[in-house]
């Protein structure tokens, strides 16, 4: 049940704060729709399907890279930071798109990779022909030790030395990912010089904010200093993971280039920039990165997102970190972004709950999402409550996966084409052969079947996002009341003279919960202001 309200129409929304509470969808576009029939996802893939989006009540749209790239990292290697690959289409269907979604009310935020480059991009094949190259030094170039061995013993992401030889310069390039990513060396005024031009071009072009993909891994330590071992018992799969990354990544130089990215942006008016930052200590980070009104709008989390398990203290955690409270300078800590999903993290139910309860935990996880302080990420076809698909090893594309098999989380199990038809072929994605299979199953989730159905996923999403976009208690107030009983999370949403409480029953055991007086916003899975049945949400509106 729900009780419809008021838009909410913060005075921030008719300035420079569009983005503040918003809500956005990702769409990862070598996987959302296909225009030409060669398997792979496009930009008038996207644009054809932009009334769609808007239809969910969403506020902006973010798109994964689509810049020229020789698909190492499926598109996480940028040759041409200006121009479009021809697989996605061209930059004037770029501007195609954006016409459509600002005429459709969507923003349009796009990701910036700035860590590193393709080894193709242009910058680097100048940097690597020699060492008194105009460009030798945008890339991170070290002499070998005495014994011809890497200069020290950071590890790439995706396994093995963060170090390849180059023959051409007899020296050794640094790459925090794959050997066909090297690392820029932001460390240099002119690399972010360059960046900051990259940024102005799109912004010339009528985009409305940045993700800043890796931020955090920009920069390093100058003297390369060895990072430490990790000393935690956790599993390992990688030798990435036997370290703490204290001297390869994070370093505090990156809040500067931060600064010099805001004050690009300010120049161009209402423009959200979200920073990725992950890895074991993030939160410093992100609030580094957010802090006052000079650095960036906000920080994407990740305490969702490989969480194996969804429990009322996870939540709170999230909650307590950021809360609406001024810094000892009298200023307010950054604004957060929150996903359950996205392209690199497996779809949230498949991690977080078995068959038997996956369609009431589903409606409970929208609500709860809706329901933080901060933005909110989807992820295409979270909607639809799609599920992490298996892919079998012969069909992996994903460097990761390939390379750590079978201990993996697979990226491209969360990749498969959104499925838009469920009674046409490749599930209406392609007409052609899909660059990852589709599952039956998710094909059986398709937009086609739940489009008309008020008890399916995507109705239920459209009302979760209706409703936080119908009270500002939701979409921009602070955390109070902030409460743990067991599988029990509680807390009120308070803006202004608006208050909403907020209960879920975060576990498959009915429980008591007395709610306070007020009007019953919401009530989900049977829940009631004196009770909250398995996986059961209420929200009500009190003084």
């Amino acid at each position: 049940m729900t009780k419809a309200a008021p838009i909410c129409v913060p005075e921030a929304q008719t300035g420079e704060e569009w983005w503040r509470g918003a809500a956005i969808y990702q769409i990862y576009p070598r996987s959302f729709a296909d225009s030409n029939g060669d398997g792979i996802g496009d930009l008038p893939g996207i644009t054809a399907h932009l009334d769609y989006v808007a239809g969910l009540g969403v506020d902006a749209i973010w798109i994964s890279p689509f810049f020229t790239s020789p698909m190492a990292d499926y598109g996480y290697d940028v040759a041409d930071y200006r121009d479009v690959d021809p697989t996605f289409g061209t930059l004037a269907d770029f501007d195609a798109l954006i016409a459509r979604a600002h005429a459709l009310g969507l923003k349009v935020t796009i990701d910036l990779v700035f860590a590193h480059t393709s080894d193709r991009h242009a910058w680097f094949v100048e940097s690597r022909s020699g060492r008194d190259s105009a460009r030798s030094d945008w890339y991170v170039w070290v002499d070998p030790r005495p014994d011809g061995t890497p200069p020290n013993n950071w590890q790439s992401v995706f396994g093995g030395p963060a170090w390849t030889w180059d023959a051409r310069r007899r020296q050794y390039y640094y790459h925090q990912f794959l050997k066909e990513q090297p690392q820029l060396n932001v460390h240099l005024p002119a690399v972010q010089d360059a960046l900051l031009d990259v940024t102005r071009f799109w912004l010339d072009r009528g985009v409305d904010g940045f993700r800043f993909d890796a931020l955090n891994h920009a920069m390093f330590d100058p003297a390369l200093t060895d990072n430490p071992p990790a000393t935690d018992n956790r599993p390992r799969t990688r030798p990435y993971d036997y370290q703490i990354k204290t001297y390869s990544q994070n370093h505090p130089d990156v809040t500067g280039f931060v600064e010099r990215i805001r004050r690009v942006c300010d120049d161009y008016g209402a423009i959200f920039t979200v920073a990725e930052v992950g890895g074991d200590d993030a939160m410093p980070l992100m609030k580094a990165y957010t802090a006052g009104d000079h650095r960036l709008s906000s920080a994407y989390g990740f305490d969702f997102l490989y969480a194996p398990a969804l429990d009322a203290d996870l939540v709170a955690g999230v909650l307590r970190d950021w809360p609406d409270l001024p810094d000892r300078d009298g200023r307010h800590e950054g604004w957060p972004s929150w996903a359950f999903e996205n392209h690199d993290a497996p779809r949230c139910l498949s991690r977080w709950v078995d068959d038997t309860a996956r369609v009431p935990f589903a409606r409970m996880v929208m609500a709860l999402l809706v329901a933080l302080r901060g933005n909110v990420f989807l992820y295409q076809g979270q909607e639809l409550a799609l599920l992490q698909d298996d892919i079998p090893f012969h069909l992996l594309k994903d460097p990761e996966a390939i390379a750590n098999w079978p201990l993996t989380l697979s990226r491209d199990g969360v990749r498969t084409p959104m499925p838009w038809d469920s009674t046409a072929r490749n599930g209406g994605f392609t007409c052609g052969v899909p660059w990852l299979p589709l599952s039956p199953g998710n094909i059986a989730r398709a937009v086609s079947a739940q489009q008309g159905d008020p008890a399916s996923p995507l109705a239920h999403t459209r009302a979760m996002l209706a409703l936080r976009r119908a009270h500002c208690a939701l979409r921009l107030g602070g955390v109070e009341a902030l409460r743990v009983d067991g599988d029990v999370l509680s807390f009120t949403r308070r803006a202004g003279s608006e208050a909403i409480h907020c209960a879920f029953n975060i576990g498959s055991a009915s429980h008591a919960h007395f709610a306070p007086a007020g009007a019953v916003l919401l009530t989900l899975n049977g829940a009631d202001p004196g009770h909250l049945p398995p996986w059961g949400v209420l929200f009500v509106q009190v003084a």
